[in-house]
């Protein structure tokens, strides 16, 4: 594997909502604070999701002191709508951020979509020892009409902010030890139920509602069924990481998780894989909210920035997203990246 490293990372998380405040005012339900165990939630004032990637582009980019010509690509991962139809965010954010003429290209894997960017953005760099270094960002905004952050997936409280990450060939404080990722296809109908294919956005329903896909799909694949292949994937996902990365878990300093709630975290991360969530980003994600794409370069930026992480550790980012499919990385980390507290 042609040596890879994480120059530098970038976030942008707007103010937050307290969730008892949410839950005072009737946006959110008792119950489903109860369940998710959420604490606050990023919300966007009037930025839209791609200027909110685009601040954290210009952030990861100064930290990691790259010039517009070393970044030889652009990828930028999305899960809900970009602020215009028929358009091109990548371009929006290459010309906002970096300027210069490399291939500039939207990924959309959902929830997911930040580390397929990853996985892309390795392969392109590594297959031509020219190319320097890529510029990964997300951004999403989950705003009414469309979308409901406490409501559409009950379960996870969506936030509004975006991610970057440098990925470069020369240097970082972080290096790659190994990055896999696990597709599971038959399971892309649990957010597509048995609905028809819609000619326009919003055919089927005004909002969002990922948990009626989930019900019509589950009511004829079985629930026991799509909780084993889930389980499994995951659970494969983790194990080939580590393996190709020679470690346990147990070696493991840091986990960034996707900002799910508590309820789903443990019952994919905290219960099957005996993993203590004082060692994750979960105290923190809990008073930040489901990111879309952006959860493992937020989680990661959370940890380098506040300190978590000091040459010598290791790190793991985790994701999933609907389609499905799981994405694993575990990372060296070099030296304590310049801009983390002390």
């Amino acid at each position: 594997m042609v040596p890879l490293y994480i120059a530098a990372t970038g976030s942008r998380l707007p103010p937050r909502v307290l969730t008892e405040e949410a839950v005072a005012d009737g946006r959110c339900s008792a119950a489903l604070a109860r369940s998710t165990g959420s604490l606050a939630v990023a919300v966007a004032g009037e930025e839209s999701a791609p200027q909110l990637a685009v601040r954290a582009a210009r952030s990861a980019l100064e930290r990691a002191g790259t010039a517009p010509s070393d970044i030889d690509l652009v990828l930028h991962a999305s899960f809900f709508h970009q602020g215009h139809d028929l358009w091109a965010p990548a371009s929006y954010i290459q010309r906002e951020t970096v300027g210069n003429t490399c291939p500039a290209m939207e990924v959309r894997q959902v929830s997911n979509g930040g580390m397929a960017a990853l996985e892309l953005a390795s392969a392109y760099l590594a297959v031509d020892p020219g190319r320097s270094a890529a510029l990964i960002t997300t951004g999403d905004r989950f705003c009414p009409p469309g979308f409901d952050r406490w409501h559409s997936d009950p379960g996870t409280v969506y936030a509004d902010g975006g991610t970057a990450l440098v990925l470069s060939r020369r240097a970082g404080f972080a290096r790659i030890r190994s990055l896999v990722t696990v597709s599971v296809p038959e399971l892309e109908g649990m957010h597509r139920g048995d609905d028809p294919f819609a000619q326009a956005p919003f055919g089927h329903r005004p909002r969002v509602d990922l948990d009626a896909c989930k019900r019509a799909f589950l009511s004829g694949y079985g629930v026991s069924h799509a909780v084993s292949r889930v389980a499994a994937a995951q659970e494969t996902v983790v194990k080939q990481a580590l393996a190709e990365a020679e470690l346990d878990l147990d070696d493991i300093t840091r986990i960034a998780l996707p900002h799910l709630g508590r309820r789903r975290l443990q019952a994919a991360y905290f219960g099957p894989l005996g993993i203590d969530p004082e060692r994750t980003t979960w105290p923190w994600s809990r008073r930040v909210g489901h990111l879309g794409a952006g959860d493992p370069m937020a989680g990661l930026d959370h940890l380098a920035g506040t300190g978590a992480l000091d040459a010598g550790d290791t790190c793991l980012l985790v994701s999933v997203g609907a389609g499905f499919s799981w994405s694993c990385a575990v990372l060296d980390i070099l030296e304590r990246p310049g801009w983390a507290g002390p």
